[in-house]
Order: C-alpha cells, then sequence, then structure tokens
C-alpha cells in the first residue's frame, strides 16, 4: 500500500496541521516507512501465538492485574494550590473549543 501526497494532506487537515511542501514530502515519506512496517509485520507467521494484553505480565483469567484499593487522596485544596487559576473548586483553563 502506498501513501499519496494527497492523504496526508487529508490526515492533515483533519488534525488541524499544516505542512509546507518540504514538510509534506517528509511526511509521505514517513508515512510510508510506517506502512510497509505493517506490511513487513502482517508476513509474521503467528500461528499458535496467543494474543498478549499487556507486554510486561500476564493478564490473569479476570483481567485485573492488580486488586483495586480505595486510598485517601489529597484534599480538593492542596490540588488547587498549585494552580494557576481556579474558580469554585475547579481548575479555570481557557476554553478550547471553537
Amino acid at each position: 500500500m502506498s501513501i499519496t501526497p494527497k492523504e496526508v494532506r487529508r490526515i492533515a487537515a483533519l488534525s488541524h496541521l499544516e505542512f509546507s511542501p518540504d514538510e509534506l514530502q517528509r511526511f509521505v515519506a514517513q508515512f510510508q516507512r510506517i506502512l510497509d512496517y505493517f506490511e513487513q509485520l502482517q508476513q509474521v507467521d503467528t500461528e499458535g501465538v496467543a494474543p498478549t494484553y499487556h507486554g510486561l505480565v500476564e493478564i490473569p483469567e479476570g483481567g485485573a492485574v492488580r486488586p483495586d484499593r480505595t486510598r485517601p487522596s489529597l484534599a480538593p485544596e492542596a490540588v488547587l494550590e498549585g494552580a494557576p487559576k481556579a474558580q469554585e473548586g475547579y481548575f479555570r483553563v481557557p476554553r478550547v473549543i471553537e
């Protein structure tokens, strides 16, 4: 599978990114290397290999790696002390929705 500059421009638009012509060509090449690697991975024989859900531990039958435990947490006032802005017990952040 190959990727075209048009497809990279579409990905950029969906991500609200703009690329110069040089950057566009660099990203086309990078995406192509990624796709080539996935094609290479598709060639690996995985017959009889059990799925891995986590790279470091084997997940027990129930799915949990460790039991959940209730522990004390920081008081809201202590957390908000480090905030640049706080209002009515919440972090105050700039509006990000257009």
